[in-house]
């Protein structure tokens, strides 16, 4: 058989079940939990080597794909469709990451440091308890859903594996 663009599409991130994907977003994250470690002080100083951003910004940054994946999450637990979703690719199509990411960064930045570090421990477990109850036919055997899901987290997390060890090679970790 030939391999087609859709059936090679498919197959390149097949999971064989939820809790194989759940386990992979899991390890991948579980690097940035050592921000938690930092200071206040030391979440807050820019980093050239990440980008010019502090530890605080990464995680508003990671924060926000992961909201962006519950609200989805929470749609696609009801529903065969996600209007979040459809709003949040519509939303970057048209304006660009910069503006969204600038936006992100604002959102994020006018948080107390104890409101952004209850989150950062708060939200990626919300995100993948309702992983859990998402039917698999909606998201992870989904291709367009599961790219959805891989991009706002796992593959998002390894973008930013060189932010996180320069960050915390400015803190002395």
């Amino acid at each position: 058989m030939l391999a087609t663009a859709a059936t090679t599409a498919y197959h390149a991130g097949m999971y064989l079940d939820a809790l194989e994907f759940l386990d992979e977003e899991r390890d991948a994250f579980r690097p940035f939990e050592a921000l938690v470690d930092l200071t206040n002080e030391q979440l807050s100083v820019p980093v050239a080597d990440a980008h010019g951003w502090s530890g605080r910004q990464l995680m508003g940054h990671l924060l926000s794909g992961q909201e962006v994946a519950l609200a989805v999450a929470t749609e696609l637990a009801v529903n065969e469709t996600s209007p979040a979703k459809e709003r949040a690719d519509a939303d970057w199509d048209t304006r660009g990451g910069e503006v969204v990411n600038a936006e992100i960064d604002a959102r994020w930045a006018a948080l107390s440091m104890d409101n952004l570090r209850a989150r950062f421990g708060t939200l990626p477990g919300q995100l993948r308890g309702y992983l859990t109850v998402v039917p698999e036919s909606r998201w992870l055997k989904h291709g367009d859903h599961q790219r959805f899901f891989l991009t706002e987290t796992t593959a998002h997390y390894e973008d930013h594996v060189d932010d996180l060890a320069a960050i915390l090679a400015a803190a002395g970790r």
